[in-house]
């Protein structure tokens, strides 16, 4: 067997010593404590198991050591495998291996590779037990009516949460490595006979083609590499959810999910501006009442991008106020510039969100009493801020949590930001040049080849109407025509009745 570590493709080889050589060279053994080989010696056949430490389930590995101590001798000669699977383990799921590199894959999974001396292949048994919580609901999507159970950081469990919706047999769940050490595992779903295939195996090529050794940042990293990092454009071109039900609609509407292990968050691809805007809480509730929450979401996100921009323009310009509405300028200066003291809120209220984040749980209602009440109150005593600059900061940060799409709401953050720059520098011109600018870039991205403004731009007039007022279920017939699916009817014309 050749030394060189860095080589692929070595095979098992039949002369048992120098397999455990090898991989106890390559493992770490005994100097990682976790990699543990056991070594015995059944029917006069010496017997080595690899396996991790704490992804085994123990009483599955006793019952394996079960099955092989009651193997005879000529049992380990010939046919290990169907021995152990027709005669022993009958309710694992057991295959074999012929390469060094797939037993490294498995045994650093959760599974235990046996070796036998005189095989020239290694056994492969799933005992995994991987250390994870219970599905729960996610603290960024919750509905009021609805399932509370989430996407957890074990992929298998995730998958499976999926699969409870949508007992398909179309349902596909592709699985592949990425990472040259990591070797994470990594899943793309989608129904295949709705589904873009052309779509599917692009972003498969892509994830495929990812050259790194480990995306320890998991899901984050998956989207980097195929879609390219652009510095300078914040606005998400994946949707993230931890929600099995929206993963499972978004499916059925021909998206595809991408499922990265270790993550409870999974992507759902390609992606609009309007998908991020929608939420689950709108379909757990009366169409009227879904439309209606719909509309105040879509308030708020505008409150929160142009608000405090325009504020800043008209109470800089209180001259070109009409006289009826010349209230909402500046009653009583304060003693620093209108665009320092909004700058000066923007930042305040960003460092009071990550201290509130960073600080334990007991001490965080603490924390942001304290600062709201220095921020809100001692603030404008002294001179630093305006009361109308204190109000507005608040109504644009409501409007900023009432966006659905945590990305989405950090990325209209800066493009407010740019906007109050531009507005304070340049007056109601800079303002419509930076609207312009940020329209511009949204008219220019794109998601897997998909626009990022569609319905609105190239404009849909249907596929609109369903983004603007939320449609009873039962006349939602159409699939989204830009994905480009192979079975564009989701239900009989008229409704399924």
């Amino acid at each position: 067997m050749d030394d060189n570590s860095s080589e692929k493709n070595i095979p098992v080889s039949k002369n048992y010593q120098e397999n455990i050589e090898y991989l106890n060279r390559e493992l770490g053994v005994p100097d990682s404590f976790d990699i543990v080989l056991r070594e015995m010696s059944i029917g006069g056949k010496r017997v080595a198991i690899y396996s991790v430490n704490g992804m085994v389930n123990s009483q599955v590995a006793s019952y394996i050591l079960d099955a092989l101590i009651d193997l005879e001798r000529s049992d380990l000669i010939v046919n290990a495998l169907d021995k152990l699977v027709k005669g022993r383990i009958v309710n694992l799921q057991v295959s074999e291996v012929q390469t060094m590199d797939k037993v490294f894959y498995f045994v650093l999974s959760g599974p235990m590779a046996i070796f036998v001396d005189g095989q020239d292949k290694a056994i492969i048994v799933d005992v995994r037990s991987y250390p994870s919580r219970m599905p729960q609901e996610p603290d960024i999507e919750r509905v009021t009516r609805g399932s509370r159970d989430g996407f957890t950081e074990t992929l298998v469990m995730n998958t499976a949460l999926i699969r409870r919706r949508l007992r398909d047999p179309k349902l596909r769940m592709k699985l592949v490595q990425v990472g040259g050490r990591s070797k994470t595992d990594v899943c793309i779903a989608y129904i295949e006979d709705i589904t873009n295939l052309d779509m599917v195996k692009k972003i498969q090529k892509d994830i495929q083609g990812i050259k790194i050794d480990g995306i320890p940042m998991a899901e984050k990293s998956v989207e980097e590499f195929i879609l390219g990092s652009k510095f300078w454009n914040p606005y998400p071109r994946v949707r993230y959810t931890e929600r099995p039900d929206v993963a499972a609609i978004h499916l059925l509407e021909g998206y595809v999910v991408i499922i990265v292990d270790t993550s409870p968050s999974v992507m759902i691809a390609p992606s609009t501006f309007w998908s991020h805007v929608q939420h689950a809480e709108e379909y757990r509730q009366e169409p009227i009442v879904g439309a209606y929450l719909r509309w105040i979401r879509f308030a708020g996100i505008f409150a929160a991008l142009f608000l405090l921009p325009l504020w800043l323009g008209a109470a800089l310009n209180p001259q070109l106020l009409p006289e009826s509405i010349q209230f909402i300028g500046v009653t009583e200066p304060a003693k620093v510039s209108l665009l320092i003291q909004v700058l000066l809120a923007e930042i305040g209220v960003d460092l009071l969100r990550l201290g509130t984040i960073h600080t334990p749980g007991p001490l965080g209602t603490a924390l942001g009493l304290i600062a709201a009440f220095m921020l809100g109150d001692i603030a404008v005593k002294v001179g630093l801020f305006t009361p109308e600059v204190v109000m507005y900061i608040a109504i644009v940060s409501v409007g900023t949590f009432a966006t659905p799409s945590y990305e989405l709401g950090l990325a209209n953050r800066l493009s407010r930001l740019f906007l109050i720059i531009m507005t304070g520098l340049f007056n109601f011109i800079g303002f419509w040049i930076g609207a312009a600018a940020v329209f511009f870039l949204l008219w220019r991205t794109k998601s897997f080849g998909v626009p990022y403004l569609w319905p609105l731009l190239p404009f849909d007039a249907k596929a609109m109407k369903a983004i603007l007022v939320r449609s009873p279920v039962p006349i939602a017939n159409k699939r989204p025509s830009i994905l480009k699916p192979q079975d564009k009817d989701r239900q009989p014309r008229g409704g399924g009745k």
